[in-house]
């Protein structure tokens, strides 16, 4: 439950209000995550927020894409090469891709879903001969909302990942596709009935695709989401996160498409 104390090594602007922090450990190191897990981060005087893995390197190296929303992740977005800031975790339920192995494997992001969606992405890229076809499908509001461009297209450049990009808007200038990424699920050329999905982004969007995907033949058991909700303790004290019987920090992030659907369907009194 203390925070580790962490060096940030590099600072990226990704978008206007979000960053990628890249930081390593100043002595112990925390054990190293799963794809979809996430940790909590101090920034010292101001509180913690927890924040999804984006990265991770052999040596303990982490990184972290965060958005600028509030006083402590404005305070981390600040952050200067350099700075120390602390980090405990990691919590919650990964993706666990490996049981995807033999299987094709669809991820699905929206806006800044591909974040929490990257280091799976690149846990399948590097063992690559687990899976059949690998399909990413990634939706942004517009093209300046885009994160990680440059390697989408180093993505799109293999031969062995089908890659689709698409925005919900854009100048006359985008020669890409405009609509959302829910409508290029049914042309995804993946094995629907032997696929794996994951899916991460707005709760609208994650619904829509969760049915475009069980409608398409995807077991609902193969359909896993992450739920993003007002997190706090990360372990299930505060309830903050409470999402039905579900505490979202211990039980998930990631559920299962079986676990959720009847509250994700739920109309709202």
């Amino acid at each position: 439950m203390v925070p580790l104390p962490y060096r940030v090594l590099t600072r990226h602007q990704e978008l206007t209000d979000t960053v990628t922090l890249r930081i390593a450990p100043i002595s112990k190191r925390l054990a190293d995550p799963l794809p979809g897990q996430y940790e909590m981060l101090w920034a010292f005087g101001i509180g913690e927020v927890p924040i999804s893995v984006s990265g991770l390197d052999d040596d303990g190296v982490l990184e972290h894409t965060i958005r600028s929303v509030g006083a402590v992740t404005k305070s981390l977005c600040s952050s200067k090469v350099g700075d120390i800031i602390g980090a405990r975790g990691p919590f919650g339920i990964g993706w666990n891709i490996d049981r995807a192995t033999g299987q094709d494997l669809l991820i699905v992001a929206g806006g800044l879903g591909l974040a929490p969606l990257r280091l799976a992405m690149l846990e399948a890229l590097a063992n690559r001969h687990r899976y059949g076809r690998l399909a990413l499908l990634v939706g942004a509001r517009d093209p300046e909302s885009l994160l990680f461009v440059e390697e989408l297209e180093q993505w799109r450049g293999r031969f062995d990942i089908d890659v689709e990009v698409t925005v919900d808007a854009a100048p006359p200038s985008w020669r890409g596709n405009v609509g959302v990424v829910t409508k290029f699920i049914a042309r995804t050329p993946v094995d629907f009935s032997n696929t794996s999905a994951i899916v991460c982004g707005p709760e609208v969007m994650m619904r829509f695709a969760a049915l475009t995907l069980a409608d398409h033949g995807v077991p609902p058991g193969q359909i896993y989401l992450s739920m993003e909700r007002n997190m706090r303790c990360a372990i299930g004290h505060c309830g903050h996160c409470q999402f039905g019987p579900e505490f979202i920090c211990k039980d998930g992030p990631v559920f299962p498409w079986t676990r959720m659907e009847k509250m994700m369907l739920a109309k709202e009194q």
